[in-house]
């Protein structure tokens, strides 16, 4: 008898407050407390309820990872700068994508070195910091004499260091710098080929001299045992403060208790195809869900400017820019990653954040249909969200709900991402 009375409260909800049509409008459906899902029947042949979904819970007491924020790449050398405009679309919360992290190349040559700073004030302008990491050291202070391939002299420690140093204080200050770029990957291009232990070993002797943070060792595919190897040298580890890697070929994952914040520094999913491409775009989206699940702190794209990133060639933002406006725009430095059920759902993912009293929820919906999900949450006091949707066909639509007593629901639209922001 309970389950008839409370089929009949769903379904005349369901006609009270919206029709099949406003549901494919994505309106969020709202049912709060006792009404925890939607039945798969048919409701009097006029609209077709959702099927049942496990609750995301939401703990806001149990913090996680500290984030440092959402980015790209901008490699004057290679692609050239990013125009004002560009970098307004790149970094501006209200009026762009909000990316907040850029990350630069540190040039062989101290009179490139200015080329940055442009664009690293930019991203600083709005609120974000700049990282860089170097693909090779000097010609002169390497084994082979190349900017292609080699090892750093021992003997050029000290003055590969300063190098390092001059170009953080001609930028005006970096967050962080690596000495290495994918170390482990032998290429034919700028690049050096060194171990874990002769990373280890050159942070260990130069790493208090190099002007920023260091953040290392940067692997190709955030190679674990790599990254344990480089920090068996205690003294290397002492003088890293973020861990960093990409993610080619690799899912992310925990990295288990390495004592340091973890950064992804570089990845793209696949150069052939334009940044306009909605399968690739939730292909990133789940990317991004999956790095922030994992514990770690930063996911920074490749190019920012490019055919298949955020940004396309003539500065307009492209599908997976809107992509990662989800958690960039509303996900800030210094916000704080929470408890939350990462896979409630069949399709369905969740990461949550807060900063003071502000709730944010990322949700991304993998599913062909559209999908009940219900949330709980403990430990923060929220009166409603603000609620911003991308579709195939909607780029941050946007919506608001009140909620109260701890519990609430939202249809998600068909293959789309959903950012809540408590209010």
């Amino acid at each position: 008898m309970r389950n008839k009375i409370s089929h009949v409260l769903i379904a005349a909800l369901l006609f009270a407050g919206c029709s099949k049509n406003e549901i494919n409008k994505t309106e969020p459906l709202i049912l709060q407390k006792n009404i925890t899902a939607l039945r798969s029947d048919s409701v009097k042949g006029s609209i077709t309820a959702l099927a049942v979904q496990g609750t995301a819970e939401i703990n806001a007491s149990t913090v996680q990872q500290s984030i440092k924020g959402f980015g790209g790449a901008n490699i004057v050398a290679w692609t050239g700068d990013l125009t004002s405009t560009q970098r307004s679309t790149a970094f501006s919360p209200t009026n762009g994508i909000g990316l907040s992290i850029v990350r630069v190349r540190v040039p062989n040559s101290s009179t490139e070195f200015s080329a940055e700073k442009a664009t690293i004030d930019a991203c600083k302008s709005y609120g974000g910091s700049a990282i860089a990491s170097a693909w090779s050291a000097p010609a002169s202070m390497k084994t082979n004499g190349s900017v292609v391939g080699g090892k750093i002299k021992t003997a050029s420690y000290s003055a590969y260091a300063a190098h390092l140093s001059a170009f953080n204080s001609a930028v005006g200050g970096l967050a962080a710098i690596s000495p290495t770029n994918e170390p482990d990957y032998q290429v034919n291009y700028e690049s050096m080929e060194l171990t874990a232990p002769e990373v280890a070993d050159f942070v260990a002797a130069q790493g208090s001299n190099c002007g920023a943070p260091i953040m290392a060792p940067e692997p190709f595919q955030m190679n674990q045992t790599y990254i344990n190897t480089y920090l068996s040298n205690a003294t290397a580890k002492s003088k890293t403060s973020f861990v960093c890697g990409h993610i080619y070929g690799k899912t992310p994952y925990n990295l288990g208790n390495i004592g340091k914040p973890v950064w992804m520094t570089e990845h793209y999913t696949n150069s052939s195809i334009s940044g306009e491409d909605w399968p690739n775009a939730m292909t990133a989206a789940k990317e991004i869900h999956d790095c922030m699940n994992a514990g770690w702190s930063a996911y920074v794209w490749w190019y920012i400017r490019r055919s298949y990133g955020p940004i396309s060639e003539s500065g307009n933002i492209q599908k997976l820019g809107y992509i990662m406006a989800h958690y960039a725009r509303y996900v800030r430095p210094g916000y704080t990653k929470i408890s939350c059920t990462s896979n409630p759902s069949t399709g369905v993912y969740v990461t949550a954040y807060k900063s003071g009293t502000k709730l944010v929820l990322v949700i991304i919906n993998q599913n062909t249909a559209v999908t009940y999900q219900p949330f709980s949450y403990t430990g923060i006091s929220v009166n409603g969200f603000n609620r911003y949707f991308t579709t195939s066909t909607t780029n941050l639509g946007s919506n608001s709900f009140a909620v109260s007593g701890g519990s609430f629901g939202i249809n998600l639209s068909a293959s789309s991402i959903t950012t809540l922001v408590s209010y």
